[in-house]
């Protein structure tokens, strides 16, 4: 099945420019927003905490339950909305075990709304050291993914692939973030996981791509390196948008019918797989060509 016929003739590589300007854009503003928010949204996986799933029989207003955490000694608890009648409470407190904790919020929401009003669905308390700790552990996980592929692809093709590639990645995960802080999106270990499945999800396009430069690079050995990356970008270009399609597809179907426990992952992803596909073919192979420009191959091409 082919949506785009492989003799398609867009010139992807006069777009180079363009959209390196725009991707550096987006990030840029990613930036600004992280420290217009001083910093990302971390969940309480990072930040340290205890997090207080309470699910209401009645519709009950914001301030009242947040006065309630407040005659418990929750200064500050930062309350949302999860669900229809359901909210999660977050306070900075971790140093109570999670028994004692669930009897003494029971005692005071009791207090405030009457036995039966409510349901305490889970309590889950983080020291700061083990927030601490699984930042460090996320940080190096998505950097040793990146150290990884960049051997692979270095191994598999040249340097100036695995550099594209990685550069693509890179690119990934920064506009990935970018949207997280610009809808102000928690950063828990499930956002960790969409990334990583980002950088998988991403670097299987390009290396397809990568994979159909090398075999135009040897055939056509008479061609520009920039003919050759239009061309190849092109013969992969209905395989690419329908991977892209199936993937987004199951998606959208998640973010709008997986209710909101995997509401932030299932956007990350989204996000990732739109960002994977264009990195493909706008940022890695480009990459190749201004790469190239650098250092030339030992291969005679035409200028």
């Amino acid at each position: 099945m082919e949506i785009i016929k492989a003799d398609t003739h867009f010139d992807f590589v006069r777009m180079m420019k363009p959209n390196l300007i725009m991707s550096l854009a987006v990030i840029i503003i990613g930036i600004a927003s992280l420290i217009w928010h001083g910093g990302p949204n971390y969940g309480i996986d990072f930040a340290g905490g205890t997090l207080i799933q309470i699910k209401f029989q009645n519709e009950t207003h914001t301030d009242k339950i947040r006065a309630a955490f407040k005659s418990l000694g929750f200064e500050d608890s930062i309350i949302q909305d999860y669900g229809p009648k359901e909210v999660i409470v977050r306070t900075a407190e971790s140093g109570t075990d999670a028994k004692g904790l669930t009897s003494r919020v029971e005692e005071g929401l009791s207090a405030a709304f009457g036995k039966g009003a409510y349901e305490v669905r889970r309590i889950e308390i983080v020291g700061p050291k083990v927030g601490k700790d699984l930042t460090r552990k996320a940080i190096l996980a998505i950097i040793f993914s990146w150290i990884g592929i960049l051997i692979y692809v270095g191994v598999r093709f040249e340097f100036r692939y695995a550099l594209g590639g990685i550069i693509a990645l890179i690119h990934d995960v920064l506009v990935a973030i970018t949207f997280l802080s610009l809808f102000n999106k928690e950063f828990d270990l499930n956002i960790v996981a969409a990334l990583l499945t980002i950088i998988g999800y991403s670097i299987n396009d390009t290396i397809v791509i990568f994979d159909r430069i090398r075999e135009n690079v040897r055939k056509n050995i008479r061609q520009s390196l920039v003919e050759v990356i239009n061309a190849s970008v092109n013969q992969t270009l209905s395989r690419t948008i329908l991977t892209v399609l199936t993937v987004l597809i199951v998606l959208i179907v998640l973010f709008i019918f997986g209710g909101p426990v995997i509401h932030d992952l299932t956007f990350t992803l989204l996000v990732g797989t739109i960002t994977g596909c264009y990195s493909s073919i706008f940022i890695a192979s480009p990459i190749v060509l201004l790469f190239e420009k650098i250092k030339p191959s030992g291969l005679k091409r035409k200028k």
